[in-house]
């Protein structure tokens, strides 16, 4: 009687004094950075720093109008950062909120699904199978359950635990059901912190990530260089602090710190666009990462399958009278104590009151078989080849029609009785099958197929994933239901059996023309990805169950559903919601998007990049340092007309499809060409103008405003050039017709060449109008020299075609770089 009352759990009001004494675990797990470190590390990054402190001495010597742009481009950089990524966060605690766990709480003897947030010590909590554990604490009572401590120990074996033994918070129930009291909560937990991994913000990068970083490293060192060569020549020469303050502020400005920009906006354009088709987003670069992905694999049920299986028929065996065979299967369906979907189905079907269990074996993925001991009877479902071993030496199955109903798509269980029951009670928790086990029937059971499945299939194969579909049924039963759903016949199978004779060198060759994998062990699924991932695959896996965790994790990109376990949820980083099988093709051709959106707005960032060093370089060489030729005011206009507004459009316009270059192929294909033309024939042009000033000055001899007023027709028809030639870019990277292309395959997309026209006309503005001349300091050239300037940049763009068709410069090189006319256009799938 003692036991009954101390499991009718705490009163409501103990609850509350228990939590005003600070014992509740009240503790929210964090979603990611505070919005005070979203505005802090966006504000106060180094670069910004640096501008903002060059701004500020601008603003002091009276530069208004270099100071605005040094600062203003900075400033706009950091409002649309700093708006991005708390949208982002915003998402990320919807995300939390959506899939955060829950419990079933036991107060007053009542038993109620709540909040972890009401759980206070001395809680009695349940759980069952895929249930996440959110607090530490003993078992209690009499169940059992095997729980995966994999997320806190590594190990992937199921640990099994009866009363006494220690539940910790970030575990997960597998198998069995149980009742346990909460002893540490809130911040003595595992939970919060576990919780917190799994959603917090992340900085792993993916391999766009690693060559956007590998190049500014390299770009931040040659300006670094630069700045040192320049502050030696001005303190020799004796510059002034406002031309010195100038030229550190266009030097500085080499480095493209608006490409880590362009990533986090190409990410939040990307995870807006999923959340409107059911998909969220839980890793930042979970969706450019999708577009690395080269194979897919499914776990039948759940993904293939709606989650929902029916009892279709019983076959009594050796003359069982089939009245009797049912009132077993009910008394069986009645009695388990962990449910699955199994034993719902025939408690559905056959609807009975529960029995006394004297031992229980609950199923479990890596047994394929559970049982039950009632009336001093051993009763085992499972699977057929799994228990056939153990039947009594007379006994015989029907292997052909088995192998009828498994081809048929029907999912096949052995009903078998002993009166062994010793098994079922193993003192060191490992069970085994009773002896001379005596088949009482065979039940099929139907799955129902989602009717998305075979259009979702044909979209991954259009968009280049090759599928493994990976069970722990019958692999004959899979493969039906994949015919069903639009594989085609033939495919090639292999059984968790056959794995197990294969070592890892013959596991990889075996792998790769094989679709379907039955009767797979959680271990075999974790083990299965890593193959492919040793084989140089980029894998995704989707899951649903407890025993998809570990696979899931191993995988680059782990995919969960929303009314998956709360393990898979936890650890997956895309999450569809409403179980949405359809909105999952859509991420694979949303990461490819985001990825050839992000190769032209690289080619565009570092052509500027690398030209405005080349030309600073070459002027220095054929002139001298101090007839610098930028200013800060036309360097920020430059970027903001040609950089800073088409990349945004790329951005949003990119469209899906095969990416075969990386940023560094692209870099030697585009970017090389582009920038050492471009900055060949720019310093010609700055010199040309150049030589054409009555006389040349001096930085040490002459103050700032004479040399700007010496040096401004020079400046402006370099300024003009650059612009031309730019927005000439803009249409190489994304040519609307195969005349015009060369530095990348043509596309059927007009916007991009629309945009270059009206950022030609933005120019032509700034250059009419005379205030806003004033205010970026252009001078107006005559007519004569913007013809012969457009003149020039014509026959730059012919020649740049040229070369980037005949691949003319990458062989002088010594370089093998494909070519867009050698490559059929990628394929692009509209959904």
């Amino acid at each position: 009687m003692a036991e009954q009352v101390k499991l009718t759990g705490l009163t409501e009001q103990e609850a509350v004094e228990r939590r005003s004494r600070g014992q509740g675990n009240n503790v929210r797990p964090k979603t990611g950075r505070t919005y005070g470190d979203i505005l802090i590390q966006n504000t106060f990054t180094f670069m910004n720093v640096i501008f903002f402190l060059i701004g500020a001495v601008m603003i002091l010597l009276g530069l208004w109008s270099d100071a605005i742009i040094t600062v203003g481009v900075v400033a706009m950089n950091v409002v649309i950062g700093i708006s991005q990524e708390m949208r982002a966060k915003r998402q990320l605690d919807k995300i939390a909120l959506l899939t955060r766990p829950t419990v079933r709480l036991v107060r007053e003897g009542k038993e109620r699904v709540a909040d972890p947030d009401e759980v206070v010590q001395g809680d009695l909590l349940i759980v069952t199978a895929g249930d996440q554990i959110v607090v530490d604490g003993p078992v209690i009572g009499s169940g059992t359950i095997e729980v995966d401590e994999s997320l806190l120990t590594g190990e992937s074996d199921l640990v099994r635990k009866v009363e006494g033994d220690q539940l910790l918070s970030g575990s997960f129930c597998v198998t069995g059901t149980a009742m346990f009291r909460a002893e540490k909560v809130g911040l003595d937990s595992y939970a919060n912190k576990l919780t917190q991994s799994a959603r917090a913000f992340q900085t792993n990068t993916t391999p766009l990530q690693r060559d956007v970083n590998f190049v500014v490293r390299i770009l931040v060192l040659l300006a670094v260089i630069y700045g040192v060569l320049f502050a030696i020549s001005f303190t020799l020469r004796q510059v002034s602090a406002v031309e010195s303050v100038r030229t550190a502020a266009v030097i500085i400005g080499m480095v493209p710190n608006g490409l880590f920009f362009m990533v986090v906006a190409a990410y939040a354009m990307g995870a807006l666009r999923m959340s409107g088709r059911g998909a969220l987003i839980q890793q930042v670069n979970a969706i450019e990462s999708m577009s690395n992905v080269n194979v897919l694999c499914l776990d039948k049920t759940g993904t293939l399958t709606a989650n929902r299986i029916k009892l279709d028929e019983i076959v009594p065996l050796h003359g069982r009278a089939p009245e009797s065979v049912r009132g077993l299967l009910a008394g069986y369906a009645a009695s388990v104590t962990a449910h699955n979907r199994t034993s719902e189905a025939i408690h559905e079907a056959f609807p009975a009151p529960p029995l006394a269990v004297s031992a229980e074996v609950p199923f479990s993925s890596e047994r394929k078989w559970s049982a039950l001991a009632l009336n001093g009877q051993a009763y085992v479902l499972g699977a057929p080849e799994i228990i056939g071993p153990a039947l009594a030496g007379d006994a015989e199955l029907d292997q052909a029609q088995i192998d009828a109903w498994t081809d048929r798509g029907l999912r096949v269980l052995l009903f078998a009785a002993s009166p062994d029951v010793s098994a079922l009670t193993s003192a060191n928790g490992v069970h085994e099958l009773p002896h001379a086990l005596e088949p009482l029937a065979l039940l099929t059971f139907s799955d129902e197929l989602r009717p998305e499945a075979r259009e979702t299939l044909d979209l991954f194969k259009k968009a280049g994933i090759a599928l493994k579909i990976i069970s722990g049924d019958n692999p004959h039963t899979v493969a039906a239901l994949a015919r069903q759903a639009g594989f085609p016949a033939g495919i090639k199978m292999l059984t968790g059996t056959q794995i197990d004779q294969l070592d890892d060198a013959q596991l990889g060759t075996v792998i790769e023309d094989t679709t379907i994998f039955g009767r797979i062990r959680p271990e075999q699924k974790e083990r299965l990805v890593e193959t492919l991932r040793a084989r140089g695959h980029y894998v995704a896996m989707i899951g649903d169950g407890v025993n998809d965790v570990m696979s899931l994790k191993k995988a680059q990109i782990g995919v969960a559903m929303q009314s998956g376990s709360q393990a898979t949820r936890g650890v997956a980083d895309i999450v569809l919601m409403n179980d949405s099988f359809a909105a999952l093709p859509a991420a694979f051709l949303e990461g490819q998007r985001i990825l050839n959106g992000m190769k032209d707005i690289v080619s565009l960032f570092l052509t500027r990049v690398f030209y405005y060093a080349l030309i600073i370089f070459g002027v220095a060489v054929v002139a001298e340092a101090s007839l610098f030729p930028f200013i800060p005011a036309q360097g920020g206009m430059l970027t903001l007309v040609t950089i800073g507004i088409p990349t945004f459009a790329l951005a949003a316009w990119a469209k899906p499809g095969h990416a075969r270059r990386r940023i560094l192929t692209t870099v030697i294909h585009f970017v090389l060409p582009a920038s050492v033309t471009i900055s060949f024939i720019g310093i010609l042009v700055y010199v040309f103008y150049l030589f054409q000033v009555p006389f040349l000055p001096s930085a040490d001899l002459y103050s700032t405003v004479v040399i700007d007023a010496l040096l401004a027709v020079p400046r402006s028809a370099l300024l003009t050039f650059l612009v031309l030639s730019n927005l000439a870019l803009v249409v190489f990277v994304e040519p609307p017709t195969r005349f015009l292309s060369g530095g990348d395959e043509p596309t059927d997309d007009r916007r991009p060449t629309i945009l270059a026209g009206l950022m030609l006309l933005v120019y032509a503005a700034i250059v009419v109008i005379e205030p806003a001349r004033r205010f970026f300091q252009i001078e107006l050239l005559m007519p004569a020299d913007y013809l012969l300037i457009t003149v020039v940049v014509l026959l730059w763009a012919i020649g740049l075609r040229f070369m980037w068709r005949t691949g003319a410069f990458t062989r002088f090189l010594g370089l093998t770089v494909e070519r867009y006319h050698e490559e059929p256009a990628a394929e692009s799938t509209k959904i």
